[in-house]
């Protein structure tokens, strides 16, 4: 170990470098994008960590977090956490996945498909 703290608060705030990518035309969307990521990948890493518990209690009854931290998944806890991160994933996009669709490909007007259907 250093010395020195690491300043997790600086780090976390440290912008990168270039123009950030932009999905949608109003900012609050964008802000509300970057937070819901942000919350996801926090998420994330607590359903991987919940795993480790979950898996090491099964196979030893009782754990330390040394073995938490050390732990290393075998390909099929890989492979499962894979489709588990994947589906979660999915899920939580799937809301802003429909808005972009329906900005690229609206609705018509209720109003519009009524009258045509008047008209035959």
């Amino acid at each position: 170990m250093t010395d020195t703290a690491f300043d997790w608060m600086a780090a976390a705030n440290k912008r990168a470098k270039g123009k950030r990518p932009e999905f949608f035309n109003d900012p609050q969307d964008e802000r509300f994008l970057s937070i819901l990521m942000a919350v996801v990948g926090e998420v994330s890493v607590l359903r991987e960590r919940m795993d480790t518990v979950e898996r090491l209690l099964e196979d030893k009854g009782t754990i330390t977090r040394e073995d938490i931290n050390g732990y290393t998944p075998d390909k099929q806890a890989a492979y499962e956490r894979g489709l588990m991160i994947r589906e979660y994933i999915y899920r939580v996009m799937r809301g802003p996945h429909q808005m972009l669709q329906e900005l690229e490909n609206p609705d018509r007007p209720v109003e519009e498909i009524s009258r045509e259907m008047m008209d035959i």
